[in-house]
């Protein structure tokens, strides 16, 4: 089995793996990198504004990128903009 590191860029963030993962081969990376963006991004969906790109880069063990996925939130509000509820007062 290879080594592959998962580098995850989340907005203005970025996570450089140094552990990496074993993979049986590049179906089981693909397969990774696709689960680990929905993890990441359901703990990140952005709360000032409408649209978050989370992207994972797959290095090998040569540090060099071989695959690389993106899963893109985008919310559109439908007619007029809801005005927020002002918090209540404690």
């Amino acid at each position: 089995m290879a080594r592959y590191y998962f580098d995850i860029h989340e907005g203005r963030s970025f996570i450089r793996d140094s552990e990496g993962t074993d993979c049986a081969g590049v179906d089981a990376l693909r397969v990774e990198a696709m689960n680990v963006l929905p993890t990441i991004a359901k703990d990140v969906i952005p709360t000032d504004g409408d649209r978050q790109a989370f992207t994972v880069s797959v290095r090998d063990e040569n540090n060099v990128t071989v695959y690389t996925a993106t899963l893109t939130f985008a919310g559109l509000w439908m007619g007029d903009v809801p005005i927020p509820e002002p918090e209540p007062l404690v």
